[in-house]
């Protein structure tokens, strides 16, 4: 499957995941990532970063319960759950407020807050597990080929990183040999770095060889066109992004983001003039990443479309307090998301 596909399809369905605050659908959402992710992952150490990302979406919404308790909420509430003694402010912190009542409203909006955020890592994390980083990299247009090593390698650190921690800790105990504690970690911790030394040295003079940061000759006038419509589409695509996210610019925010998206291509295809490369075997883009992509563009339109139509079930109310039903259409559009799971390859057969 094509690295890039996976992106795709993660990212379609974090945007989804930002249509609605429905517990129950984004609940759903996180069950299909979980499913698919479950299903189609490769055993190597970068698809094992799921359960990290899945311990920062808790993290998130504690901390976001957490500022909920201690600063308050804005949304009123009847339903007081404990009072907190309140600290008293000056007259310019006005808004802001230190303890006091906690209410069962405050708590939910924030937990539908925070869940709609944690979903929306848990998608990131999906396409981290599923694509295989290096051949990401493969295909990046040459414009964006230093920055994607550079993303790359802070990508695959981590995962090697944690896999010697474990490995080494696995060769302390077998030796009968303390792995916790601060003595533990200090016996452990220069090994790990030596490994890391010796792949980063390594990976130095393999990108040497293979002619890292060759770059070739272009006239001034194609590299000053080259930055003006970079950086061109950039700003298109900023203010159409916004245009979109606000009511008063919805009229003009997608033809922005649209002229944006083709100036800050054909900028980057005109920078890639500058790094000549090679593809040894380069990934096709087949008939399944199609799917792939469609199975999420669809979720994430489908729950767009249900977002205008009926804003209530995407969004249960919290004054007054009610309990979120699952819509069932929405529903049933967010299980399309579950097609990679049929359609990819399993990563356990041989190719």
């Amino acid at each position: 499957m094509h690295p890039g596909a996976w992106w795709l399809w993660a990212l379609a369905l974090g945007t989804a995941a930002t249509r609605t605050t429905n517990p129950l659908l984004l609940a759903l959402l996180i069950t299909v990532s979980a499913y698919v992710v479950a299903t189609r992952r490769p055993d190597t150490p970068w698809s094992r970063s799921y359960g990290a990302f899945v311990k920062l979406a808790l993290a998130v919404i504690l901390i976001r319960l957490l500022f909920a308790i201690v600063l308050g909420s804005p949304v009123p509430g009847t339903h007081t759950l404990l009072t907190l003694p309140e600290l008293p402010l000056p007259a310019w912190a006005q808004g802001i407020r230190l303890g006091g009542e906690v209410t069962a409203e405050a708590l939910t909006f924030a937990l539908y807050d925070g869940l709609r955020l944690a979903t929306l890592l848990i998608c990131v994390g999906a396409a981290n597990a599923l694509a295989n980083p290096s051949r990401l990299l493969k295909s990046l247009p040459g414009a964006l080929y230093e920055m994607g090593v550079a993303v790359v390698v802070a990508l695959t650190f981590a995962p090697n990183l944690i896999a010697d921690v474990q490995r080494l800790r696995a060769a302390r105990r077998l030796r009968g040999r303390p792995d916790n504690g601060v003595r533990g970690l200090l016996q452990v911790g220069l090994p790990v770095l030596e490994g890391a030394l010796e792949r980063s040295v390594s990976l130095a003079a393999a990108m040497d060889a293979r002619g890292y940061g060759r770059t070739a000759q272009v006239p001034p006038a194609v590299r000053r066109t080259t930055a003006a419509l970079t950086l061109g589409g950039l700003l298109g695509v900023c203010a159409g992004t916004y245009g979109l996210l606000s009511a008063e610019g919805a009229a003009y925010g997608f033809p922005l983001l649209l002229a944006g998206l083709a100036a800050a291509l054909a900028g980057l295809r005109l920078g890639g003039r500058r790094s000549p490369r090679t593809r040894y075997r380069p990934d096709r883009w087949d008939v399944r990443a199609w799917l792939v992509v469609a199975s999420g563009v669809a979720v994430a339109a489908l729950l767009a479309l249900a977002a205008a139509r009926d804003p209530a079930a995407l969004h249960p109310g919290v004054v007054p307090l009610v309990a979120p039903t699952l819509p069932l259409w929405p529903a049933a559009a967010v299980l399309l998301g579950l097609l990679p799971a049929f359609v990819a390859p399993d990563p356990k057969e041989p190719s």
